[in-house]
């Protein structure tokens, strides 16, 4: 299966983008984490085995799951020429700036690591004790502690929602807020341009370059027509609006509706999926602090291809979503039931961030026990995956993959 092809949230699954958990998370540390946007250290060893445990459920139910770093490795084995200019663009936008140090991290690189090795070594990032030959390169060498990190690693990678999303036949490819993030973002460019998967296949309709920031956990495909976006923290409006106007501008996408949905700019709503999932045709899972009214933007392709309508609307989620899904009524089921604390605490642990594979058909962490009961007795169809530290990370299934291909 080649190319993307994404237009909906629940039909079922059938190719998935996913990122084993790598050295990266060995290189995270305490004084770091805010930084590197995680509250916790997770156990390597057991993160890998729980998420080769969500990549079985995947593939037991018919999907194809595809690694970001084999994909990687795919591209520079099939395009050597490439290797060059990716790990320079990597060094500069991993903030090593001078020249001659560059050239030290690049010797270094490539005389020590190739193929996978050398994709995965990007990801975990370098230590000054790693190049004991340049201990004495420069004065800040000498005064620097061993473990300084030159490059800094991407632990948040095994998101891998967030990068970009595919909408249709194509994908937005973020611009992401936190700087930490922006790297994780040049090996979608580099596979999109130059997989063979991908190749000529794939429209874009946002960049990387970019102004403005989006974020894929921001981004639900509603329907064939109509994408949801959140206005959160991460994703800021500019960014939408341009969004909004590549995808009406081209005559071969079906999306004629964007809905901007405004939530709390903070790390508790930290994305729209946090906020609610899809589940089943009417159905959805809810974070039960966004139950009221709220404020949405419908934008709408104007008369002239830049201009764009822009219509508030001020209703409750059941309203909005029936409306533009065209179904009678949905149902909210909410993280944690009518019980506030067993909420705040699977809330916390994304209860809400459920992947659908199937209409009825969801993955969800295993220790969301309250929310999955409620799940079940909806009549959904629940599949767990362990999850003791995969969710450090604070995200869910929904955070943890990409879908490419979806049955159209």
């Amino acid at each position: 299966m080649k190319g993307i092809c994404v237009r909906s949230e629940i039909r079922p699954l059938k190719k998935v983008l996913l990122h084993r958990p790598g050295r990266e998370l060995l290189n995270l540390t305490p004084d770091r984490l805010p930084e590197l946007l995680f509250d916790d250290i997770p156990f390597l060893k057991v993160a890998q085995q729980e998420h080769d445990a969500f990549a079985q459920i995947l593939r037991d139910n018919g999907a194809e799951v595809v690694y970001l770093e084999d994909l990687m490795a795919e591209v520079l084995a099939l395009h050597p020429e490439l290797t060059e200019p990716f790990l320079y663009q990597w060094l500069t936008e991993g903030n090593v700036k001078t020249r001659r140090w560059q050239d030290k991290l690049y010797d270094y690189l490539r005389a020590n690591f190739e193929g996978k090795a050398l994709v995965e070594k990007t990801m975990e990032g370098i230590t000054l004790r790693e190049l004991p030959h340049l201990a004495a390169y420069s004065l800040q060498d000498m005064i620097a502690p061993p473990d300084d990190l030159i490059v800094d690693p991407m632990p948040n990678l095994y998101f891998t929602r967030d990068p970009f999303a595919s909408v249709g036949t194509g994908v937005l490819l973020h611009r992401m807020h936190f700087p930490t993030r922006c790297r994780e973002t040049i090996y979608a460019d580099y596979i999109f341009r130059y997989h063979p998967d991908f190749e000529g296949r794939v429209t874009r309709y946002y960049d990387r370059s970019y102004h403005a920031s989006i974020e894929g956990g921001d981004v639900l495909n509603l329907t064939e027509d109509t994408l949801a976006i959140g206005i959160s923290e991460r994703t800021s409006p500019d960014g939408i609006e341009a969004a909004a106007r590549n995808l009406f501008c081209d005559p071969n996408a079906k999306i004629r509706t964007v809905l901007a949905f405004a939530i709390p700019a903070c790390r508790a709503f930290m994305h729209l999926d946090t906020v609610f999932t899809q589940i089943d045709r009417d159905k959805y899972t809810i974070h039960p602090a966004i139950i009221g009214p709220l404020t949405v933007y419908e934008m709408t392709p104007g008369d002239d291809p830049e201009e764009l309508r822009i219509r508030r609307i001020d209703s409750d989620l059941e309203t909005i979503l029936a409306r533009y899904t065209g179904v009678d009524k949905v149902k909210l089921i909410k993280c944690g039931g009518d019980d506030l604390i067993a909420a705040a605490r699977e809330q916390w642990n994304d209860g809400s961030n459920t992947l659908c594979i199937a209409p009825g058909k969801i993955v969800v962490y295993q220790r969301n026990d309250i929310t999955n009961a409620i799940l079940r007795d909806e009549g959904i169809q629940v599949l767990e995956m362990p999850s003791a530290e995969l969710s450090r990370g604070r995200g869910g299934p929904r955070c943890m993959s990409m879908p490419l291909i979806r049955a159209d």
